[in-house]
């Protein structure tokens, strides 16, 4: 039999289901109010925050670093601990004792200029370095050190041939231990001196061949020439040009004239001596001088100071040629008397003696007088051969000689 079911009455029925739109409504709200809550809530009742919360300041701090203490004197120190006693040396086993090893020639340094005394018995070898009359002083330079080459002619030679030959110790050795510092120098006036010339030149002797010194200088500059002449003809010249300075004669370009000419300049910018003939440049030393302006420079260094050149005292000076350069050794005699076509003079003669198998003999006689101007000079080659001038006349030059 059927089972009756009573209706429930209305207040007791269950709701019906929310629509999706209440559903959304209610899930917004919610979402709204955590907002609220999570995020409104503290700024409203929370303290106000301060206006530098929100700002980043970067600071940079420069360490400076410490000042330089002085250092702490070793007895400041902490006392160091007692150190341990060393250890009793071993003793050392004894060494061979070593072979002398043989002495090794080394190059004997260049002597500083200075002033030497030598006993009495031996005069004192004196250079070329000079200075002016005129009270300029030189520098204190040596002027004789050795150069590559030893020239085999002189400045009065009538037909001379020139040797080439290098240096030896001889050399070294005259021109070490020189008395060098400043000196008077006294450079002779413009001047022609004319030269009667004999000689022998192989089997035949020389004739009828005379010679003309014309040296000419204004107190700066020089010019000096020396000629050969036989009838009306020029057989061989020199000449030399430069300048007066400090140390006397200083000359510029050296030639020598026979078939042709040849040539030497004086590069002193360069310190250098060349050749024209293509010849290895020599060093140029200070007071050097050519053949023909070294007869000038030694009667200005005699005429400055007499009393310095005592009988057997000696000049060394480097002397250019037109092929090589070298340093001549002059020795210095006393006074003497010497008859020449000019007349009778008192002399001073100078000589340089060969000191290997090619060199020239150079003899030259200066006239106190005169000014220590030559009165002769004389060459004598090796194998015999001479050329001998003697002063015939003197007469006064000008710019036209």
């Amino acid at each position: 039999m059927p089972t009756l079911v009573a209706p429930l009455p209305p207040s007791i029925a269950p709701p019906g289901r929310p629509s999706w739109r209440v559903l959304a409504g209610l899930t917004l709200a919610v979402a709204l109010a955590h907002v609220l809550l999570l995020g409104l809530a503290p700024t409203a009742l929370g303290p106000e925050p301060s206006p530098l919360a929100n700002k980043f300041i970067t600071r940079t701090i420069v360490i400076a670093p410490p000042a330089a203490a002085p250092p702490a004197a070793p007895a400041a120190a902490a006392p160091p601990a007692e150190a341990k006693p060393a250890p009793p040396p071993k003793p050392r086993r004894p060494r061979e004792p070593s072979r002398p090893k043989p002495p090794t020639a080394a190059p004997e340094p260049a002597p500083a200029p200075q002033v030497s005394e030598q006993p009495p018995s031996q005069p004192p070898e004196l250079t070329a370095q000079s200075a002016i009359d005129s009270g300029a002083t030189a520098p204190d330079q040596a002027a004789s050190a050795p150069a590559s080459g030893v020239p085999g002619g002189a400045g009065s030679s009538a037909n001379a041939g020139v040797g080439n030959n290098a240096a030896t110790p001889g050399d070294t050795a005259a021109a070490a231990g020189n008395v060098v510092g400043p000196e008077s120098l006294r450079i002779p006036g413009s001047v022609k001196l004319a030269f009667a010339v004999t000689g022998q030149q192989g089997a035949s002797p020389m004739q009828g061949v005379f010679g003309d010194l014309v040296w000419l200088q204004d107190g700066a500059s020089y010019d000096a020439r020396l000629s050969l002449k036989f009838l009306f003809k020029t057989i061989r010249s020199q000449h030399s040009t430069g300048q007066i300075g400090a140390t006397g004669i200083e000359p510029s370009r050296f030639s020598e004239s026979r078939k042709g000419e040849v040539a030497s300049h004086f590069l002193r910018d360069q310190g250098q001596v060349m050749f024209s003939n293509n010849a290895p440049s020599v060093p140029l030393l200070p007071g050097a001088q050519d053949r023909l302006s070294v007869i000038m420079q030694l009667g200005g260094m005699l005429a400055g100071d007499p009393a310095r050149y005592p009988a057997g005292s000696r000049i060394s000076v480097q002397t250019v040629g037109p092929r090589d350069a070298g340093v001549w050794v002059f020795n210095i005699e006393g006074e003497e008397r010497l008859t020449v076509p000019a007349g009778d003079y008192a002399v001073r003669k100078l000589t340089r003696s060969p000191r290997r198998e090619f060199d020239d003999k150079v003899e030259i006689w200066l006239a106190p007088a005169m000014g220590y101007l030559p009165v002769r000079m004389k060459l004598t080659q090796p194998n015999g051969d001479f050329a001998d001038m003697q002063l015939r006349e003197s007469l006064p030059a000008g710019p036209g000689s």
